[in-house]
């Protein structure tokens, strides 16, 4: 008997890591339904940033200039006393990865908004069912089975895909349903979140400023469109019933210098920070994405954007086996990729909290502080850095030294018709082998060859800016970086993955990963 599938891919869960894997999946040329509980859009603001990485994502989802309309470059971070001692500032240098900004300000449920936009456009492949409460899901061999119930009529849908992701929050459905466990643990301190509407401007708003105390550690972010936020904790004598509305609110803000003249405040809720992770991702055809799967404390800035890097990993690899182009077991690579990835993220919060919270001794604060020595990589601090690998599909050594793993950096580049554009523009959503003025096919013996040819690779030289072009699959390193860094490892042939991450490089053997 012939299947029935309403999509390729359900999705539970439409916030941003359920809208990224939905644009994903689109993008990549299969079908998605997703089913959010919710008929709106969340109105508070809980996400404040988004990096060069995501953009670089937005990029390859071809958004990115419609959501940079949306968010503000942000100008830095500090760490500082009440007194005005700083105890910490990270200065954000010019990405690497893409556009000029390394961070930006965001205002969550404006870009959101336009996040559901552009998927709106995609509506041959996408569909959206709101106001659907998942009750239920079941798997079998050929896929799984969806119930949800309309929360305005109490009508059952069931819908069928080929795959599963549950992006549906702390609270996962999803996740109860296929007996995965979220381990760790809560925090007892409860903060308050205050958004504000901004009437004027001060001095320094635009710092991503960290107040620290042991007592009353505060949050101060300038958001975009407009907005501004503190985070502030309640002391152990204090609850949320204690601020019922914004005028028991005020205090709280008029403490820190904050006026009506300054701010008017938005709205206010109440949270508390969680370090908790998922035993495991993926049961069978259902895998976990964004908070579903990790919840982080925020001090890193990484816990929406973690989701949104979940879904748009595993979104291409999904894509690409229904297709037919992978094989099944490539989405085996996916919480090999992203778990390292997320705990890190989680384990800077964490630290980065302890901050803010003045729990760190000397030595801790200064070893946080200190710039390692005689490194082949530039140093930037951990928040900073470009994305690096740990695990999955990658060959060879890890490490400073080595080239496998990095994010490649994106400049302009020129194609041998004179066209100038950043360099994903060019080299397109495959695998790609690129060579230090070298065809890098030429470096491959015929069993490697014929491994990348399965995966449909392109094979193009980089040539300097001050040679000329020999060929149709050639690039010209008009910003002069792509060469240095190549050569920074030692590396005269490199293959990159579809996320421009490196898989292979010739200093330790170009074959395909296993």
């Amino acid at each position: 008997m012939t299947d029935s599938y309403d999509a390729d891919v359900a999705i539970v869960g439409y916030g941003p890591t359920g809208v990224i894997a939905a644009l994903t999946l689109a993008r990549y040329g299969v079908s998605a339904v997703a089913l959010e509980r919710d008929r709106d859009i969340y109105p508070r603001a809980r996400a404040v940033t988004v990096n060069d990485w995501t953009m670089r994502i937005f990029q390859d989802l071809g958004i990115d200039e419609r959501i940079e309309k949306k968010i503000d470059p942000q100008r830095a971070l500090r760490w500082i006393t009440y007194g005005g001692t700083e105890i910490m500032r990270i200065e954000h240098p010019p990405s690497t990865l893409g556009r000029k900004a390394r961070f930006y300000n965001i205002y969550q449920p404006t870009m959101e908004a336009e996040l559901r936009a552009a998927a709106q456009e995609h509506r041959d492949r996408v569909t959206v069912h709101y106001g659907a409460e998942v009750t239920g899901i079941d798997q079998d061999a050929d896929g799984v089975t969806v119930t949800s119930t309309d929360t305005e009529t109490g009508r059952t849908r069931t819908t069928r895909a080929r795959y599963a992701i549950g992006a549906d929050g702390g609270t996962s459905t999803i996740r109860n349903e296929v007996g995965c466990r979220l381990l760790g643990d809560t925090n007892d301190v409860t903060w308050v979140v205050i958004d504000c509407r901004v009437k004027r401007w001060w001095p320094d708003r635009d710092f991503l400023t960290f107040w620290s105390d042991k007592e009353r550690p505060v949050v101060d972010i300038a958001l975009s469109a407009g907005n501004h936020r503190w985070e502030i904790p309640l002391k152990p004598d204090e609850s949320p019933a204690d601020y019922p509305t914004s005028v028991e609110v005020w205090p709280l803000l008029k403490a820190l210098g904050v006026t009506e003249d300054d701010v008017e405040i938005h709205r206010h809720a109440f949270y508390k920070h969680h370090v908790r992770m998922g035993d495991t991702w993926r049961k069978d055809r259902v895998f976990l994405a964004g908070d579903a799967a990790h919840l982080m404390p925020p001090w890193a800035g990484a816990g929406m954007q973690s989701g949104m890097r979940d879904a748009h990993n595993l979104g291409w690899k999904l894509a690409r086996v229904l297709k037919g182009e992978l094989p099944e077991s490539w989405l085996d690579t996916y919480e090999a990729e992203r778990r390292p990835n997320t705990a890190f993220y989680t384990g800077l919060a964490v630290q980065l909290g302890r901050v803010i919270k003045q729990e760190l001794s000397e030595e801790e604060q200064a070893a946080m502080n200190a710039v390692p020595e005689n490194t082949v990589t530039p140093y930037e601090p951990p928040l900073t850095a470009p994305p690096v690998l740990e695990g999955g599909w990658i060959r060879g050594p890890l490490g400073d030294t080595s080239i496998v793993g990095r994010m490649v950096p994106q400049p302009i580049a020129g194609d041998t018709a004179g066209r100038m554009a950043r360099l994903d523009d060019l080299l397109g959503d495959g695998f790609v082998l690129l060579g230090d003025d070298v065809d890098p096919a030429t470096l491959l013996t015929a069993a490697e060859k014929a491994g990348w040819d399965a995966l449909g690779a392109r094979y193009l030289a980089v040539r300097p800016k001050t040679a000329y072009t020999r060929g149709p699959e050639e690039l010209v390193d008009l910003d002069e970086v792509l060469l240095p860094w190549l050569r920074r490892y030692g590396a005269r042939a490199v293959a990159v993955r579809p996320d421009k991450f490196v898989a292979a490089a010739d200093v330790s053997g170009l074959a395909v990963p296993a």
